[in-house]
């Protein structure tokens, strides 16, 4: 039974989450600013008109209407700022090129690490669904068909499956094979695979007797490769790692979420076209494709509502939302394009490079670059940023994927 209010609450805590993401970003920029004396004036959640507000110290904290993102303001983003007498030396542009580095990139490094930690909590406490280690089914026979892809439909004349002709049974516990154990399925069928027609000893637990049980996988075929089969299907569970492995689980995945965002990134323009014809024409959209916020929200509600799953695979399938996201967007803000931070950073660098250069040649320091004079660019990214949003925000809503069909 499908149950809208779960949808609802999927979407909620999906803003939610998408706000203290925001926060986390902004309290990056805010807590290195101010480890190098920068000035902060604003730290707020939101924009528009201001909801709610305290003042702490020179910086007012709050909350504006419009939840669609946050800031933290920061004195001297500009040469043509007017700060106080007072405040005047600590203007973000006079300070080192290394530390306006670190302040403008730690948004995007604490995206990273709240992504990290997400994961962490998965892999730690909610766990994933996985192949385990417990044979659920042997399939007694191999089929007719040129596949040999073990079958369930037997006759007199059908060859039994590898599994079935060793006496493998359901609820047999894999310990071991060759002697090597892990607690991964996915290494005993990379040891299966690599040894089709060449038999193997394979350890089980049976009703708590330790058995070992040979058996010569046979071959068959798969994408050109030959490879070796049991014909045995394993039971799915949860599983749960320990703090120690789930922190190297999540280091890999991490990884492996940053290679996929910038190759994302790379070909986001040769995916404009087919958003187009998604949006406005009659093709279904891709999964794989560009997709906005709305959408992103649109399938935490489906994953909430979603009566196949469970309460746990539902949570998990919420964080490894919210991770990607958070390392999609970290990725994002470091791209070298005002005004993201990324664009702020190359503007830094090229102050430095200018600076050294005055150096080494016995010059004086040359004035900052002024940011204001690059508002023509800044304006046109900003532009295509938002006919994008505008693109993706119509697609979501007239055309949205669905992942659960």
């Amino acid at each position: 039974m499908n149950f809208p209010g779960l949808g609802i609450l999927g979407v909620l805590a999906f803003v939610v989450a998408l706000l203290f993401s925001v926060m986390v970003h902004e309290a990056g920029h805010y807590l290195t600013a101010k480890k190098f004396h920068m000035r902060v004036t604003e730290f707020f959640l939101g924009f528009g008109s201001r909801i709610w507000s305290f003042q702490r110290g020179e910086t007012e904290f709050g909350i504006k209407a419009i939840p669609a993102g946050g800031y933290c303001r920061i004195s001297g983003m500009s040469v043509n700022e007017e700060l106080p007498e007072a405040d005047k030396h600590r203007a973000f542009y006079l300070a080192s090129v290394p530390k306006r580095l670190i302040v403008l990139g730690a948004g995007s490094f604490l995206h990273f690490v709240l992504g990290f930690l997400i994961l962490v909590i998965l892999f730690s406490g909610v766990g994933v669904t996985a192949v385990t280690k417990t044979i659920d089914q042997v399939v007694p026979c191999v089929s007719n068909s040129a596949s040999g892809i073990s079958d369930s439909n037997c006759t007199a004349t059908s060859i039994p499956t590898p599994a079935k002709a060793a006496g493998f049974m359901a609820g047999d516990e894999v310990i071991s094979i060759n002697g090597k154990e892990s607690d991964n399925w996915a290494d005993y069928t990379e040891i299966i695979r690599e040894s089709a027609r060449k038999e193997v000893i394979i350890a089980v637990n049976r009703n708590g007797e330790r058995l070992l049980i040979p058996v010569t996988p046979a071959a068959r075929t798969l994408n050109g490769r030959e490879i070796g089969y049991l014909g045995i299907i394993n039971e799915l569970g949860t599983k749960k790692e320990s703090p120690i492995k789930a922190v190297s689980t999540s280091v890999r995945i991490t990884g492996d979420l940053l290679q996929n965002s910038v190759t994302s990134l790379f070909a986001l323009p040769a995916k404009i076209p087919a958003l187009f014809r998604q949006t406005f024409g009659n093709e279904e959209r891709d999964p794989q494709g560009l997709v906005g916020v709305v959408g992103v929200a649109r399938v935490s509600a489906q994953t909430a509502s979603e009566p196949s799953l469970e309460s746990r695979e539902k949570v998990a399938t919420f964080l490894i939302i919210i991770a990607s996201l958070n390392i999609f967007v970290g990725v994002f803000n470091l791209l070298p394009l005002l005004p993201l931070d990324g664009g702020h950073m190359a503007v830094a660098i090229v102050d430095g490079i200018r600076r050294f250069n005055a150096k080494r040649r016995k010059l004086s320091p040359p004035p900052a670059i002024d940011v204001e004079k690059l508002l023509p660019l800044t304006f046109a990214v900003f532009a295509l940023l938002a006919v994008l949003s505008l693109l993706l925000l119509t697609a979501d809503i007239f055309n949205p994927i669905n992942i659960y069909q």
